[in-house]
């Protein structure tokens, strides 16, 4: 039984058809990355998962169960959560504080929440930042550390909409291998990235959109040997 799937999702804008009957699938446990050129339908398709958008027509099972027209805070309940691409921190709010926020639903216990705040800001690279305010991090930390509220939320789906746009190369290296690690614990990963060498870096499969509609799909090595895909997107950029 597949994760994730779409059949013939549609979404239509006025006379714009920005998602064009696109049937997908995620497995369970896989790291899959969703690339593009601007404009192909890739967050659109996004929102459409999450339930921020409603679909015009097609159906979306998630675990097999029809999740079509439930509300986001439903399919967050049944283990899909997301990380968009601008950060959403509380601000004024310490990095410890942000955690302890997204952890108590699962942690009542005093005890058991400092631990897995404690476990957590370690594996985001923040324990050192803990008391500072969630404001004052750089870019890259503030995505860590709303990645880290996302799987707080203890997932079986993680939605990642361009993770790593204006990290350094190290600190996007790190993300890729947070994200290895928490697919060896049994995540699914969907990630929508321009960073060919992050793809590179994760990804099992990779699914290419244009014009909202799927053009290739396959491993990074298929893609990247396509000449159609090269011509599209990856161009000079490409090897």
């Amino acid at each position: 039984m597949a994760l994730l799937q779409t059949q013939r999702l549609d979404k239509w804008f006025g006379g714009l058809h920005v998602t064009g009957g696109i049937d997908f699938t995620l497995e369970n446990q896989e790291v899959h990355c969703l690339v593009g050129p601007n404009g192909a339908g890739k967050s659109t398709f996004f929102h459409l998962l999450l339930g921020s958008l409603a679909p015009s027509g097609g159906t979306i099972l998630f675990k097999d169960e029809d999740i079509t027209n439930r509300p986001s805070y439903e399919r967050i309940r049944r283990g899909i959560s997301v990380k968009f691409q601008v950060p959403g921190v509380f601000a004024d709010m310490s990095v410890h504080q942000n955690l302890q926020v997204a952890l108590q639903r699962h942690y009542r216990k005093h005890a058991e929440l400092a631990e897995h705040t404690d476990r957590l800001l370690e594996f985001l690279h923040l324990a050192p930042h803990a008391k500072q305010l969630a404001g004052n991090l750089s870019h890259g930390q503030k995505q860590w550390l709303e990645i880290g509220m996302a799987i707080s939320l203890q997932p079986t789906l993680l939605l990642l909409d361009e993770p790593t746009a204006g990290m350094t190369p190290d600190e996007t290296w790190q993300t890729g291998q947070m994200i290895l690690d928490l697919n060896k614990q049994g995540m699914a990963v969907l990630a929508v990235e321009h960073d060919m060498s992050f793809v590179r870096q994760i990804a099992h499969r990779v699914t290419v959109l244009n014009y909202g509609k799927i053009f290739a799909s396959g491993s990074i090595s298929d893609i990247e040997q396509d000449e159609r895909v090269v011509e599209i997107y990856l161009g000079k950029s490409h090897g």
